[in-house]
């Protein structure tokens, strides 16, 4: 019987043991950096964060992943600008050093047959430039944020506050100099109050039946800001 009882107790200590021992807690969860780093899914927008699916993508969609420059067809120079994953390797982004990356290198050239978005095309704004810099000092990552998070406010919109810093990010790099795709320039106040006097702009952006999706090539912009653009030509389109 004693023998028994000290297997029993020689068992449950080894059994204590092992139910005991837990892997150390990082306090990180893993990430695939492949995928975007979306969280629940209702992370809002920070003014501090650079985001590169709600921001970065579309921007670069818009001024360099066009046909006979650097879509998924023509690739000029093996350079694809579609996606997170071309758009890091065939643009050599160096997480967290902008000034070895080639992507940022290119776009703040100043040489016309070196920098890029080439000519005739506008040269990207300093806001925008900004905005990849920072993106890739913060470890050019492939995150996102749900712009509806919270309340979309549309109380008062306005051109200069609101839609110019939209047209710039998603549309300028189609819609802007000699070389604007379908006649549509959207650099000017005038120039986007027209287009949007003639219904096309918020047919395009809401993707209404009988108008030409935009931004082209990527996904349609968050309700908010779709909300927000309908409010300012409700208003008469203030400047």
């Amino acid at each position: 019987m004693k023998r028994i009882l000290i297997i029993l107790l020689s068992a449950f200590a080894v059994f204590q043991h092992s139910a005991c021992k837990h892997s150390p807690l990082t306090g990180e969860i893993p990430t695939d950096p492949n995928n975007p780093d979306t969280g629940s899914g209702q992370q809002p927008c920070s003014p501090d964060t650079a985001y590169f699916q709600t921001q970065v993508l579309p921007l670069l969609v818009a001024s360099c992943a066009r046909s006979g420059c650097h879509d998924a067809i023509t690739r000029a120079d093996g350079v694809v600008m579609t996606d997170y994953q071309q758009i890091i390797s065939t643009t050599k982004v160096k997480a967290g050093n902008p000034a070895d990356s080639k992507l940022y290198k290119v776009i703040v050239d100043t040489r016309p047959d070196e920098r890029m978005p080439p000519p005739p095309a506008s040269p990207l704004s300093a806001d925008q430039i900004t905005l990849i810099r920072k993106w890739i000092e913060q470890g050019a990552k492939n995150n996102t944020c749900d712009a509806n998070a919270g309340a979309c406010d549309t109380t008062t919109v306005t051109y200069s506050g609101f839609v110019q810093p939209l047209m710039d990010s998603y549309c300028k790099g189609c819609h802007s100099g000699t070389a604007s795709q379908g006649g549509i320039a959207l650099t000017t106040y005038a120039e986007t109050r027209a287009v949007a006097q003639t219904g096309r702009l918020y047919g395009s952006i809401a993707h209404l039946t009988g108008y030409s999706p935009m931004p082209k090539g990527s996904a349609a912009l968050p309700d908010c800001s779709i909300n927000k653009i309908k409010r300012w030509i409700n208003m008469g389109m203030p400047q």
